[in-house]
Formats: C-alpha cells, sequence, structure tokens
C-alpha cells in the first residue's frame, strides 16, 4: 500500500492532516521573478501556518505552438529553484518530461510531477518513482484528461515497484468533446479510494484547449476550488503568477498573485467548518 499521510520536507499530506498547498508560476521566466514569488508565498504560509510547496517549470515540453515559451531548461532551472528553496525554505516541486531528467531533479526537488499526458508512459513513472525513491522524495502523478479516477491504481502500483510509496494523485478534469474539460468531484473519493492523498489543480482544470494556444476561464477557479475542498481533496494546486496577462505560458489560468491570500483564507474557513466537531 502507499503511503498515507505522505511526509513531504516538514510537512504530512493525508487523512486527518492540513490541506497542502502546491503554488507558484507556470514556467521559469525569470530568476528574479521566480525569487520573487517565491518569497511571497513564503510569507504567506508563515502569515497562515500553512503547509506550501513551490512550484514552477524548467521546461513545458507540452506546448500548443512551436514558437510558445518552454522555459529555462534542466540545469539552468533547477539552479533557479535550488535558489528558491534556500531563500525561501519551501519544499519544491517540477514536472519532468524524460526520464533522464529524473535523477538530477530529484536532488533539488521534494517533489516531482508526472504531467498528465505522460501518466500512462511506464519508462518515465519507473524513473521518477526511481529517482525520488532514492532521494527521500515524493511522486505526484496528474490524472491524465482521457482516463477513469479508478484506472490510477495502474499507476500508483508502478511507483510503488519501482522504489517509491510516497505518491500523491491529482485530478486536473476530463476532455469533454473538444475544447472542454470537466470535472467529475467524485474522482477524489475514488483515487483516495487508492490509498494516495488526492491533490486538486483548480488552475489547469479551467484550461480550454485548442487553437492557436490554450485559453482559460480564470474566474472559475475558486468555485472548483471550494468544491474539490468540500468534496474532501487533500491539497490544492494554484498556478500564480503577479501579472498573469503577461506571463509566457497559461496565463489565462494563473490566479493573479495579490489574489491568492484571499482565496486560500476562504479555502482555509471551508476545511476548517468541514472537520469541526458536530456540534448535533
Amino acid at each position: 500500500m502507499p503511503d498515507n499521510p505522505v511526509k513531504i520536507g516538514p510537512y504530512q499530506c493525508g487523512a486527518g492532516h492540513p490541506l497542502l498547498f502546491i503554488a507558484g508560476p507556470c514556467v521559469i521566466e525569470s530568476e528574479q521573478l521566480i525569487l520573487e514569488v517565491g518569497k511571497r508565498l513564503a510569507d504567506l504560509a508563515a502569515t497562515h501556518q500553512l503547509q506550501l510547496v513551490f512550484k514552477s517549470s524548467f521546461d513545458k515540453a507540452n506546448r500548443t505552438s512551436v514558437d510558445s515559451y518552454r522555459g529555462p531548461g534542466l540545469e539552468a532551472g533547477l539552479e533557479i529553484l535550488a535558489k528558491v528553496k534556500a531563500a525561501t525554505g519551501l519544499p519544491v516541486l517540477t514536472d519532468v518530461h524524460e526520464p533522464h531528467q529524473a535523477e538530477p531533479a530529484a536532488q533539488v526537488c521534494e517533489i516531482l510531477q508526472v504531467p498528465a499526458f505522460l501518466a500512462r508512459q511506464t519508462d518515465l513513472v519507473h524513473a521518477v518513482a526511481a529517482a525520488t525513491g532514492k532521494a527521500g522524495g515524493t511522486v505526484n502523478v496528474k490524472k491524465p484528461q482521457f482516463m477513469a479516477p479508478e484506472d490510477m491504481a495502474h499507476v500508483v502500483q508502478k511507483c510503488e515497484h519501482y522504489g517509491n510509496r510516497r505518491v500523491l494523485l491529482t485530478e486536473r478534469g476530463t476532455t469533454f468533446g473538444y475544447g472542454r474539460l470537466i470535472n467529475d468531484m467524485r474522482a477524489i473519493p475514488t483515487m483516495q479510494g487508492l490509498g494516495t492523498p488526492v491533490i486538486f489543480d483548480a488552475t489547469h482544470s479551467v484550461q480550454l484547449p485548442g487553437g492557436h494556444k490554450t485559453g482559460g476561464q480564470r474566474e472559475m477557479v475558486s468555485f472548483l476550488a471550494q468544491a474539490a475542498v468540500a468534496c474532501g481533496c487533500d491539497g490544492i494546486f494554484f498556478e500564480t503568477h503577479p501579472n498573469p496577462n503577461q506571463a509566457l505560458s497559461d496565463g489565462p489560468n494563473m490566479i493573479p498573485l495579490a489574489e491568492l491570500p484571499a482565496l486560500i483564507r476562504k479555502l482555509l474557513r471551508l476545511r476548517a467548518a468541514l472537520v469541526a466537531p458536530d456540534d448535533a
């Protein structure tokens, strides 16, 4: 069986523990931006005593257009993420797209993420599970848009087989026709039934895929995040940026950094109401 709760640095994610928040810009645009966002998120975590993991990608290998910005690459990106960790004390998450990226990324990041489109790629799951298992880290696997939640059992079994029982699963929407994602909140308890904590990706769930570049409905993030917390998720994943309209990747989905504290406070109040003793 996978670990539950999952230990991530100083945090515990899972049943009976506080929400885990994963937040940061979609892609590393510059060292200055990443350090600025990291420090503001660290201040937010300290103020509200949050379990917060910083997230950003060194390479976005699944961009819609050949002209889209992808990031600084593995070596430069990991150097920047290491600086964020040193400056903020926050655990760090990044995603990997190729097996050879797993081992160096696991030396820097507490969580390695398998992107949704790649969750069925056994070689990648193998590399990520083995590297994080050896380094004492965690695997976060995003449920593909084309998979039923119960079928993620096979991914969990692969992670365990290849050396890591510290597994998170993330719900990020299901393809409905063309250019739309929907969220079936039954996926949260279904995947929790596999023995893992479940994270809800509130920003990628509002993507509008297709066209020259992926769009999104940023105004729907709060509603979906509240629904997921009400359904008992173990954590929330947000991409955030000081100015999403100027972001180089996934701007339409990201929450303005200045708006994130109010949303997190709302989610904390909802979570507290759900776990309060029954007065009846």
